[in-house]
């Protein structure tokens, strides 16, 4: 049972990266507290892990040299993926590459500009809510 959910929740993910998609980040602050931010992600690998593109030195990026650990939450009206787990910053030009997508150009010069960078949060554990069926647990 929670196979079937957890590959519903991966596909619903997988829906919902690239332009004109939209889920929330939560990172703790340079203070110590939860912040969360609408985010778009620009790929996944289901449940497993996703990618995020922002700019170095910004505050997502401070957040999480100070601490890694992040939350992401897909929502609607028919689910909820809750995601728990680690956030690392890569700044691979072969990954940058990868993860591009059109509407970077609005904050970035290309795949190839020193301040983009790739966030790639790993899942730890999951809490899902899809089709009126629960799942939690360990990755």
């Amino acid at each position: 049972m929670h196979e079937e959910i957890i590959a519903r929740a991966g596909e619903i993910v997988q829906k919902n990266t690239g332009e004109n998609s939209y889920c929330v980040l939560a990172l703790v602050d340079l203070d110590g507290y939860p912040t969360a931010s609408t985010i778009t992600a620009s790929k996944a690998n289901g449940i497993k892990w996703l990618t995020f593109c922002t700019g170095l030195g910004s505050i997502r990026t401070n957040r999480i040299d100070k601490c890694n650990r992040a939350s992401v939450c897909f929502n609607a009206e028919d689910y909820n993926i809750t995601l728990v787990g680690t956030m690392e910053i890569v700044t691979d030009l072969d990954i940058k590459k990868e993860m591009w997508y059109e509407g970077l150009t609005n904050h970035f010069s290309g795949p190839e500009d020193p301040n983009y960078c790739v966030l790639r949060f790993n899942t730890q554990r999951y809490n899902l809510l899809v089709d009126w069926k629960e799942a939690r647990g360990v990755l």
